[in-house]
């Protein structure tokens, strides 16, 4: 079924789950409060009509099970300061985590996003606490043999299946398309579980003709340019170009050295690192060794760096041992580190953050809230113009060892999926990085347009809807079991993505498949039956139509 074939009403007799689910008379008796009504946050229609069109099935489904369910679009900017924010005050919302060169070692997701300690302010924003799950993300960490490392976190996987601490829905194919008569076809990158938007494809790119920029589009407005504060999804496509990092992820999916000249392992906790000579900011000054240590000592400073915290947690000490080197000891060995640490941290100024920090240690909030005015980093290209839900202008940085063939990279927020088509039909924009729409839409336009090339590819990434587990009923893990049980994603594939995905399970994407649990999706049996049934053996009974809570539950959290 495609997403236009998909049925129009969402109109279900609450009948059906009635029955399902006991008789009205004996129900009453068993039966605790009815669960208020619950609320998923998402983006506009308009904005991302897969992930909405994926709440509208959730939600139809839902309520077959007797549920209350309203779907409120929210611009994403707020979305993310309710969901990252306030995180007592939200029920469920629709989100991604989107692929990033970095992802391609699973250690970023697998510790990242489930283990207790990053629930507070990090990346856990779900709040899921499982003492068995934090034991196998802390032994991924230090098991550096790679077959007894891929069983682990395949046991990680099933744990999650277990608790279901998202609703995953589908790994999408990330579908990207390039105006050949303005770049060079062959001279665009395709890396493995990201497709052709990477920093290899922007270095590599060759222009055709006199138009010497890369003019490329984003779905959603950029919040910050920041080296500290993982803003977003297309902040971060920003930041990776304007600061460098000691190790940058190959096209291969491997950590190579960046503005590293070598990376020696000496033992398993220690790490020996020479940067490059001549290195320098875009303001002319130099990148010294001492900017470099203190780009691994500030995460750990305090609690003012949340997102990049998680990342220095195991480092023992960052040591200069010359005018050029510097070795850092790890606590404790660290199989992931030169993937998800030393090619994820920016090198920041130390003369220009450092007080900026120590600023910040006073004041309630985090350096997150820091707005920088004159982003400089030392990465291939700079920040020439910025205006966040508008357009970012990058200029080349003719100084830099890896200096790009383009002149300028211009990322245009456009949030209109049909106004961005018919911007890469007119050549407004040479480059679709970021398409939310109908996949047989740029097919078409392919057909129409010789000039215009597709590729698609499975992202690292995923989508999925997230409940809070801080919020009654969703701290049930039979609940959350059964609500995901009732959804198909197979269907979902298919109609909110229109085939361009594969169904989800996990946080490990199938695009990484020496450690992606195969078969991992067919381990949660889905189905209305089954739903129901889950709900009944824990408990919930339907009365008059509506879901309640088990005998003797009182429904004591406020509707947000």
């Amino acid at each position: 079924m495609r997403r236009r074939d998909l049925i129009q009403g969402t109109a279900i007799a609450a009948a059906l789950a009635a029955g399902g689910l006991g008789a009205r008379g004996a129900a009453a008796q068993q039966a605790g409060d009815p669960i208020r009504k619950l609320v998923i946050l998402s983006r506009p229609q308009s904005n991302n009509p897969q992930a909405y069109q994926a709440a509208e099935i959730i939600a139809q489904e839902w309520r077959k099970l007797g549920l209350d369910v309203e779907i409120r679009p929210l611009p994403r900017q707020q979305q993310s300061e309710v969901v990252w924010n306030r995180r007592q005050e939200w029920d469920m919302t629709m989100w991604q985590m989107v692929g990033r060169p970095e992802r391609s070692d699973p250690d970023e997701l697998v510790f990242n996003l489930f283990h207790s300690s990053t629930a507070p302010t990090g990346f856990n924003f779900v709040g899921w606490a499982d003492p068995e799950y934090d034991r196998l993300a802390e032994a991924q960490r230090v098991e550096t043999n790679p077959d007894r490392r891929r069983e682990i976190i395949r046991a990680a996987q099933e744990r999650v299946n277990q608790g279901q601490p998202y609703l995953f829905l589908v790994h999408p194919k990330q579908v990207h398309a390039f105006n050949k008569a303005q770049l060079r076809e062959g001279t665009l990158v395709n890396q493995a579980g990201l497709g052709l938007r990477n920093i290899w494809t922007y270095l590599g790119v060759e222009p055709v003709g006199n138009r010497r920029d890369m003019v490329l589009n984003a779905s959603e407005p950029v919040q910050a340019i920041h080296p500290l504060w993982i803003s977003g999804a297309t902040d971060s496509w920003v930041t990776e170009l304007v600061w460098d990092r000691i190790m940058r992820i190959g096209p291969d999916g491997l950590p190579r050295p960046w503005a590293a000249e070598t990376v020696t392992q000496v033992d398993p906790t220690t790490i020996d690192i020479t940067i490059r000579q001549g290195m320098k900011f875009h303001d002319g000054s130099p990148v010294t060794v001492d900017d470099c240590i203190f780009s691994f000592e500030a995460p750990a400073i305090g609690n003012e760096v949340p997102m990049y915290r998680p990342f220095v947690l195991n480092i023992a000490k960052v040591e200069k041992t010359g005018d050029r080197s510097f070795r850092i000891t790890l606590k404790q060995a660290d199989a992931g580190f030169f993937t998800s640490s030393l090619a994820k941290l920016n090198i920041i100024q130390k003369s220009a953050w450092e007080p900026v920090l120590r600023d910040y240690q006073n004041r309630p909030e985090n350096i997150e809230r820091f707005v920088v005015e004159r982003p400089i980093g030392s990465g291939p290209f700079k920040v020439s113009r910025a205006r966040l839900s508008e357009e970012i202008v990058l200029e080349r940085n003719a100084d830099h060892w890896a200096a790009p063939k383009i002149e300028r990279w211009i990322l245009r927020i456009v949030q209109n999926v049909e106004a961005t088509l018919g911007m890469l039909n007119r050549g407004e924009i040479n480059f679709l990085a970021d398409y939310t729409g109908d996949p047989d839409l740029v097919k078409q336009l392919v057909s129409r347009n010789r000039n215009i090339v597709m590729n698609e590819a499975v992202d690292v990434g995923f989508q999925f809807l997230g409940w809070n587990m801080r919020r009654p009923p969703f701290n049930d893990p039979a609940f959350r079991r059964a609500l995901s049980a009732a959804v198909n994603r197979e269907l979902m594939a298919e109609a909110a993505w229109n085939g361009f995905a594969e169904p989800a399970n996990s946080h490990v994407s199938p695009a990484l498949p020496f450690w992606h649990r195969e078969g991992i999706v067919g381990m949660l049996p889905s189905g209305l039956d089954q739903a129901q049934r889950i709900l009944q053996e824990a408990g919930y009974r339907v009365v008059n139509g509506r879901l309640h809570y088990p005998a003797g539950t009182r429904e004591q959290t406020t509707p947000n």
